[in-house]
């Protein structure tokens, strides 16, 4: 397709799709390295773009951490809350369930790995890095998933369920017992790991919080 004077249109995805190059190189690069040590050349090379390239979309590595941070950030809890809503909507065994919910939510996602990579990161650089990304970090993941949670438990105390007086708490506890140790220790639960764990912390969360 051309133009009345004879000129080839610039396709409408170059853009993007170079911004999503850098984005996806940035996250690599930053799961890797960190924030401090991460430098525009190392995520130049790793998007295949010029250094020229990523300062025509992001003003300096800040701003690309903090974009790159929220993109996958948002992802991860995508997927988290896929997995609540999938057990949690219709319980019918609340042990059983909340059972099944842990097992999927320790399951390891390849797809996941590099944003949990990067969290490491953030976690062990806190102080080095600005708490604009941090707080955004926190409310597009971990707040947002922790408040669909909440929700879920809340609504299984209204039932009778539960005896929960605080959801957010709760979700955080429930949490904690069934994956304390996520990230890091994701990539080495074993299937009998898995099935030793998860009913655990489970039984331990129902003890405090059955009616």
């Amino acid at each position: 397709m051309t133009r009345e004077n004879g000129t080839t249109p610039r396709p409408r995805g170059g853009l993007a799709g170079k911004r999503q190059a850098i984005l996806n190189g940035a996250l690599t690069v930053f799961a890797r390295d960190g924030y401090t040590r991460a430098s525009i050349d190392a995520i130049s090379a790793e998007a295949g773009v010029s250094t020229r390239t990523i300062y025509n979309h992001f003003a300096d590595k800040t701003e690309l951490f903090l974009t790159v941070i929220q993109e996958s950030a948002t992802r991860a809890a995508d997927v988290q809350i896929a997995i609540i809503d999938r057990h949690l909507r219709k319980v019918t065994d609340l042990e059983a369930d909340l059972i099944e919910f842990g097992r999927d939510w320790v399951t390891p996602r390849p797809d996941s790995a590099a944003h949990f990579s990067l969290v490491e990161q953030i976690k062990a650089e806190a102080g080095h890095i600005p708490q604009e990304a941090i707080d955004a970090w926190q409310e597009t993941g971990p707040r947002r998933v922790r408040r669909e949670l909440a929700g879920h438990l809340r609504r299984l105390a209204d039932r009778g369920l539960l005896r929960i007086d605080d959801p957010d708490r709760a979700a955080l506890h429930l949490l904690l017992l069934i994956a304390a140790e996520l990230p890091a220790h994701q990539a080495s639960l074993s299937p009998e790991e898995l099935t030793e764990t998860v009913p655990a912390g489970i039984h331990t969360f129902l003890y405090g919080h059955l009616r």
